[in-house]
């Protein structure tokens, strides 16, 4: 899946004509990539189009018009848009109540690094866990408190890869604290086999 560079991003009246069937387009998208594990932890995984929208609803409401600011947001998106053989999600904690953060974004520190992808069933079974940049996790993660939004990745064998597409497969958080599960529906794995592909979904 190729990075977006400028020319990807369009400007802002032009975006405002397109918006609406765009917008539309990646609801779609993110209602099959959207994943919720537990009552309220989700993994978005990224592809082109997310993060293109992303970029062009920043540029559109922060007013970024130069070649300059278009850039930034590329520099600091375009990893999330994965290579064959990877994937990339955003993890949200969705909550939106402020003693409900006080309680748990202090117990949740580290979930970011206890993101797994459990490939088939049984004895057959692949543990495959995520990876998070340093960097990233440094300025996101404090020793007493995690952050709501956190960025992972996945890299996977071909043999990984023909496990996702035989499936089943499930997105598991193995923190202490919030043990959950979710096994992903057919047309969510479908999305994933695209981007490890580099192909469409079928």
């Amino acid at each position: 899946m190729s990075k977006l560079t400028i020319d990807d991003i369009t400007e802002i009246r032009a975006y405002e004509r397109e918006r609406d069937d765009f917008r539309r387009h990646v609801i779609a998208l993110k209602k099959r990539r959207r994943i919720t594990v537990g009552p309220f932890v989700t993994l978005l995984f990224e592809n082109r189009d997310t993060i293109r929208f992303q970029i062009q609803e920043m540029a559109r409401v922060e007013r970024i018009s130069s070649d300059e600011g278009i850039q930034a947001e590329l520099d600091t998106y375009n990893p999330l848009i994965p290579e064959p053989g990877q994937l990339a999600a955003t993890l949200f904690i969705e909550l939106t109540d402020e003693y409900a953060m006080l309680e748990w974004l202090p117990l949740l520190v580290g979930i970011e690094t206890a993101i797994e992808l459990h490939l088939g069933e049984g004895d057959a079974t692949t543990v495959v866990r995520c990876q998070v940049d340093p960097d990233h996790q440094r300025q996101l993660t404090r020793d007493e408190v995690t952050a709501a939004v956190h960025y992972v990745h996945f890299t996977l064998t071909p043999e990984q890869v023909a496990q996702v597409q035989g499936g089943p497969v499930r997105a598991v958080v193995n923190h202490e604290k919030y043990p959950h599960e979710t096994e992903l529906l057919p047309e969510s794995r479908a999305e994933l086999v695209a981007d490890l592909t580099g192909s469409p979904p079928a």
